[in-house]
């Protein structure tokens, strides 16, 4: 029964959009009649009803000309049922077990309270749950219904089921794509006891041996991120440039979208996000953004209690649980309260574009239904506050305006960014969520995108971010992404002959040399120094393991990345000079690679959050 509803229900509104325009014109009439809306906001709601997945009392409510609570009230009396307030007159515990709580919040109804020797039904959408009733258990299937706002609906849902809630947000993802069994393996320390013993073993016995082989293997791991950087930049620029979307034709409906924005100790900024989201001009009825806070943030909540939330933004609360306090357990959470066809993820100091949500659901609607996910473009809205913040912006340029589109191009697995991204529902609910565990889940939602055999796009609309520009926060937030490409490489290479028949041989190289030999290359970035003090005349031990053209080949690579970089920032002048900074500014990757590296043995959930609201520019509701 489960499946089949998860499967019934997002095709269902095609089949209530047909009787929809007749039965929002009588209720609307009702509404006019009690002197609740006015005719003009009636045909306005109308004209809107035809062309989205929705109802009428969501389009008046989302625009604010009823309440919810008249909303409800209205739609009790045209049904001729009853209005109840859940908090006032909560379901019966005795029949939480008669419907899953997932199917609950998408059914946005659950088991209330006997009535005339029937089980009744609390809902907030009718048309919903009546599209479902041969799919609902028998003591449930011919229930009558009362009538609740959607938010009593998901507060009751959220109380009765606590704690089925809680632990699927953690365990959401299958065990063969989650590090969540490393908490319980004794096998992991001995194994990495027994590696550090050998390369001490190593180091005692053939220290020549262990550094040739190192640095053979570094200067390996250079030459492949070089090239596959070149490769990408080629792929990027020999490629047609992107038309933009199509816009949607008048006779297809418009998704409904609900973007998540995961909060932790945010008081600074969360005023102003709420600002910056106002300016988006997406229908407001086909919105649903989700402020997602943990059940001990009091600071953000506070926050938030001072502040006025439009009506398509609503809170989410995660309740504690084991102690992990992780974005992908939060957003797992709160995946079930989300009302979207649409899934999209923005972070708590993000500016996206205005006209972001229209680029997103013309993308999907003209995409091959293999395309699940589409990744915007991360840019930063203070890139002048100092030197770090500058090489940050043109990193960000160069990843996500060139590599990132090669890549895609190319067809090799996309490592996603941890914000501006959009997935269908259907499609993150079958690959499980995000790993709850994993401190980088969108790089790891990535590579499972690919083992499920769905695509990543890249679309041509730009979130701007605040750029991390203390050394300190700055290694601390490149070590947390560090830390989860290794965690994420272990994962899928746990059985890497299964891996290689999942996704193929091009894939699977892509997936090594993005995480690898990426890895290996700022490990053992010191070992790459020394040749470099070589060809400016200082002593260099590892001068006989070098093949001969090491240095002008690392010349040509050191090239490369300024000509991909300076494409990436082409246009923007300031900033083109400080590209030859970025010998000074990868060193502070190489420290947090080594941070990753300790944290991975001894604390690998460790979540070493950013602080935002640190510039002038972050608390702005404008871009600079």
């Amino acid at each position: 029964m489960t499946q089949a509803l998860r499967q019934r229900t997002p095709d269902a509104p095609s089949a209530r959009r047909e009787g929809a325009s007749s039965v929002g014109l009588s209720l609307g009439l009702t509404l006019v009649e009690a002197g609740l809306i006015a005719p003009w906001q009636l045909f306005f709601a109308r004209k809107w009803l035809r062309r989205q997945d929705n109802t009428l009392i969501d389009i008046l409510c989302a625009r604010g000309w009823i309440t919810p609570i008249a909303g409800r009230d209205a739609l009790a009396r045209y049904l001729e049922t009853d209005a109840v307030d859940l908090s006032c007159d909560p379901p019966d515990p005795e029949f939480t077990h008669l419907l899953p709580p997932e199917i609950c919040l998408r059914l946005g109804a659950l088991p209330w309270r006997l009535r005339s020797g029937r089980i009744a039904l609390a809902t907030c959408a009718p048309d919903r749950l009546a599209d479902n009733r041969a799919l609902l258990p028998n003591a449930l299937r011919d229930a009558p219904i009362v009538i609740a706002t959607p938010d009593d609906i998901d507060a009751a849902i959220a109380r009765q089921h606590r704690t089925a809630l809680t632990e699927g947000a953690e365990s959401r993802t299958p065990p063969r794509f989650s590090c969540r069994s490393w908490q319980r393996s004794r096998l992991r320390p001995v194994l990495l006891g027994l590696i550090g013993i050998a390369l001490l073993l190593a180091l005692a016995l053939a220290p020549g041996a262990l550094f040739r082989g190192l640095a053979l293997w570094a200067m390996f791991s250079l030459t492949a991120v070089s090239v596959m950087k070149a490769a990408a930049f080629l792929a990027h620029e020999t490629a047609a440039r992107a038309r933009p979307p199509k816009n949607i034709t008048p006779d297809l409906p418009l998704p409904r979208i609900s973007v998540m924005v995961p909060l932790f100790r945010e008081k600074e900024i969360a005023h102003a996000l709420v600002r910056r989201l106002c300016r988006l001009t997406y229908p407001k009825p086909l919105l649903d953004v989700i402020l997602v806070l943990e059940e001990k943030d009091e600071t953000t909540r506070d926050t938030l209690a001072r502040t006025a939330l439009p009506n398509w933004m609503r809170i989410v609360t995660v309740p504690a649980g084991s102690g992990l306090t992780t974005k992908p357990r939060a957003l797992n959470y709160a995946l079930d309260f989300c009302r979207g066809d649409i899934i999209g993820i923005w972070d708590a100091e993000d500016a996206p574009a205005p006209d972001q949500l229209e680029t997103v659901a013309a993308s999907f609607a003209t995409a091959p239904p293999d395309v699940v996910c589409l990744q915007g473009v991360l840019d930063y809205y203070n890139p002048t506050t100092n030197w770090i913040s500058r090489c940050f912006t043109i990193e960000y340029a160069a990843w996500f305006r060139v590599i990132l589109p090669g890549l895609a191009r190319m067809g090799l697995p996309v490592p996603l960014g941890g914000t501006t991204l959009f997935l269908r529902r259907s499609a993150i609910e079958e690959m499980g969520g995000w790993d709850a565990h994993n401190v980088t889940e969108d790089a790891d939602l990535g590579i499972r995108i690919s083992r499920y055999g769905y695509r990543t796009e890249l679309i041509p609309t730009v979130t701007h971010e605040e750029a991390n520009h203390q050394p300190r926060a700055w290694i601390k937030q490149r070590s947390r992404w560090l830390k989860g490409y290794m965690v994420t490489w272990l994962v899928h290479m746990r059985a890497p002959l299964r891996l290689l028949r999942e996704v193929g041989p091009w894939h699977f190289l892509g997936l090594q040399l993005i995480f690898a030999c990426t890895l290996s290359h700022f490990l053992l970035a010191p070992l790459i120094w020394l040749f470099w003090a070589g060809a400016f005349g200082l002593p260099n031990p590892l001068a006989s393991v070098a093949p001969p053209g090491t240095a002008t080949l690392f010349l040509i690579f050191g090239f490369s990345h300024v000509l991909i970089s300076a494409r990436a920032i082409w246009g923007r002048t300031r900033l083109l000079p400080w590209v030859f900074a970025m010998v000074a500014y990868f060193p502070l990757a190489t420290l947090a690679a080594y941070k990753a590296l300790y944290e991975l043995v001894l604390d690998p959930y460790y979540w070493d959050k950013t602080a935002h609201g640190k510039t002038v520019e972050a608390t702005q509701e404008t871009l600079p």
